[in-house]
């Protein structure tokens, strides 16, 4: 009799210390399932956040540049060449984040560096601090919380060979060819019908963008492992995914700066996130099947930080009134036909490059 009721304490007191190492400790179960998660989003998080000053430092610099009496070239200025190392470290980090976390938990965290920048610019560039600011902030801090708490737990190590399983699943062709056809759709009417609406764009660079995270997931987690001693490199599917994750990009930079030719950041940016975090999200679902064994209410709390995310993006960046540098003019010299002060004047609102001022009446005549 003693020695059962010996045996049931021990087991009382096993059972209690195992619901005490769990809740919360560093050194508990859940930290030791979770810290390569949590590691991803840490460092993607301050790779975004690397990102927002590197742009507010660049676009510093191309402010000091103009308000000096002698023009120089950007790329002769520190301050432009320091701005462009931390976007590089950004990006390196953006990448490597993706092997340790999930496509649906590192894809939203891009809205950090659209929050990074606007309190970064207060300090870099001097400018005020908005109420839609600190509005939009609250919203998507609140929004990348929870979808850090409720992300999808899916495990981490991501092999060449299940890489290959998941390129022939039924649910990625079926997605696949959806996407292809609705991608063709829109460069038909992008090429053919020169059709050059906001919409059609960003969606062509989302689509684009959805391949693109599914491959540097697989390419980051691949290399991850290798570091680790387990080489995946030697397999084929490593080098399909890395030309797929190259030509990916090229494309989607490429459609990405015409909609930046064409239309205005404030406009750009929001749409951007909201398309590209829904296409990732998306393809992370169907490819890697990241919700697959997720509660109906994590699923529910995650879409609703994402809501919140966007809600935030699009205050901040919707309200910010666009700048434009003053170009005085640019002197060409002496032009047949018009007098010496006459100038070219750019116009940045027109596909024209400029126009020139016709003040000898008797020339135009002559012409």
């Amino acid at each position: 009799m003693d020695i059962l009721l010996v045996s049931e304490r021990a087991s009382w007191n096993a059972s209690s210390g195992e619901s005490d190492a769990g809740n919360g400790s560093l050194s508990g179960p859940w930290y030791s399932t979770h810290k390569t998660q949590l590691f991803g989003v840490l460092l993607a998080a301050v790779s975004n956040f690397l990102i927002s000053v590197s742009l507010n430092i660049q676009k510093c610099a191309h402010l000091r540049l103009t308000c000096q009496a002698e023009l120089k070239p950007y790329y002769m200025s520190k301050l432009w060449w320091c701005g462009t190392t931390l976007l590089g470290l950004g990006e390196v980090g953006n990448f490597a984040a993706y092997g340790f976390a999930p496509i649906a938990l590192v894809a939203p965290l891009g809205c950090v560096s659209v929050i990074g920048s606007a309190f970064i610019s207060v300090l870099f560039l001097k400018k005020t601090m908005r109420a839609a600011d600190i509005l939009g902030g609250t919203l998507t801090v609140t929004g990348t919380y929870l979808l850090v708490t409720f992300a999808p737990d899916v495990p981490q190590e991501l092999t060449a060979r299940q890489v290959q399983n998941y390129l022939v699943s039924w649910p990625f062709l079926v997605y696949s060819i959806v996407e292809i056809i609705i991608f063709c759709i829109l460069l038909y009417f992008y090429k053919r019908k020169a059709v050059k609406h906001i919409v059609v764009l960003l969606m062509m660079v989302a689509l684009l963008a959805s391949l693109t995270v599914i491959t540097v997931r697989a390419v980051a987690s691949m290399i991850t492992l290798s570091a680790e001693g387990k080489m995946q490199l030697t397999y084929p599917v490593f080098y399909i995914m890395s030309i797929l994750m190259a030509i990916s990009c090229a494309f989607q930079v490429k459609f990405l700066n015409q909609a930046m030719h064409l239309y205005e950041a404030t406009a750009v940016v929001p749409l951007n996130f909201v398309f590209f975090t829904t296409c990732a999200i998306i393809s992370g679902v169907i490819f890697y099947q990241e919700f697959q064994s997720a509660a109906l209410l994590n699923v529910f709390m995650f879409l609703f930080g994402c809501l919140l995310s966007f809600l935030g993006v699009f205050v901040i960046a919707r309200y910010k009134k666009e700048e434009h540098l003053q170009i005085s003019f640019i002197d060409c010299g002496h032009i047949p036909g018009q007098k010496l002060t006459g100038k070219i004047q750019p116009d940045s609102h027109s596909s024209r490059y400029g126009t020139l001022n016709n003040e000898d009446n008797s020339v135009k005549s002559q012409t």
